[in-house]
This record gives C-alpha cells, structure tokens and sequence, in this order.
C-alpha cells in the first residue's frame, strides 16, 4: 500500500490562517466561508496556535466569552501538535488517534503550509492505521 504523505493532502488546499489578534468572530467567518473546522494561528508567518469549532464551543461560549472581543490569542491551543509536509499521513492519524484530537497542522520551518484532519482519511488510510494500531497493542502485551 502507498504512503501518501501529508503533502500530497495539503497541495492545492492552502490552510486557513488568522492572526493571533484576530477575534473569535473573525476566525468563525473565516471557517464557515471556507468550510473548515478549524483555522491556524499566526504570529507574522509563524504557527502559534490552532482554534477549532470545539475551541469555540467549550473556551468562548460555554464559558461566557464575547466572540466579538475576545482574541485568538485568548482561546486557541497554545503551540499545538504538528507534522512536517513530508511524513506520511498514516503517521499523522496515529498521532491524531492518541491525542485525541482532529486536526494536525503541516508545517515547514515553523510555518504553517496547511492542516490534516481525520474527514481526510480514507478507506487505506483507515485500513492501515487498524492495522499499525494492531500491532502496537500486540507489542504492548
């Protein structure tokens, strides 16, 4: 089976970007115009976080925050979790399935170039990922 690395996912699909003082607001739009569930976090042209629908949810309005005034840099994940652009995306679900998370920004010298997500597994990657899962659970016992 081939591995198809993450950027072979990301090519032509450039990754949502905000500023850190960009506000809630802003990023919800910006996500809902391009369809994402998620957008990274930018410091001039350096990933500094990722905000998600779950971010949104949980950090802003369970919590009472007003999205109109409330900065990225308040309620994203501070120094996330990322993947260079020349790993394979097997290894990134991996990565994803054991922090229990859904979105894994691609980065090149600490510049975001775009963002995986579970929705781009397919039915091999899923195959594959059982299987490496499998076998690291056999290892374990």
């Amino acid at each position: 089976m081939q591995m198809r690395s993450l950027r072979s996912i990301v090519a032509g699909r450039p990754a949502v970007i905000v500023s850190r003082d960009a506000t809630v607001v802003e990023a919800a739009r910006e996500m809902k115009q391009r369809n994402v569930g998620s957008v990274l976090v930018v410091d001039g042209t350096y990933l500094v976080g990722i905000f998600t629908e779950r971010d949104a949810l949980f950090r802003v309005l369970a919590a009472g925050r007003d999205p109109a005034s409330t900065a990225m840099s308040e309620v994203m994940t501070a120094q996330p979790q990322t993947m260079h652009a020349d790993e394979p995306f097997i290894r990134a679900l991996r990565v994803m399935h054991e922090g229990k998370f859904r979105h894994l920004p691609v980065v090149e010298f600490g510049r975001p170039i775009g963002i995986v997500s579970v929705r781009d597994a397919l039915d091999d990657d899923l195959v594959e990922l059982r299987w490496d899962l499998e076998q690291r659970e056999e290892a374990r016992e």
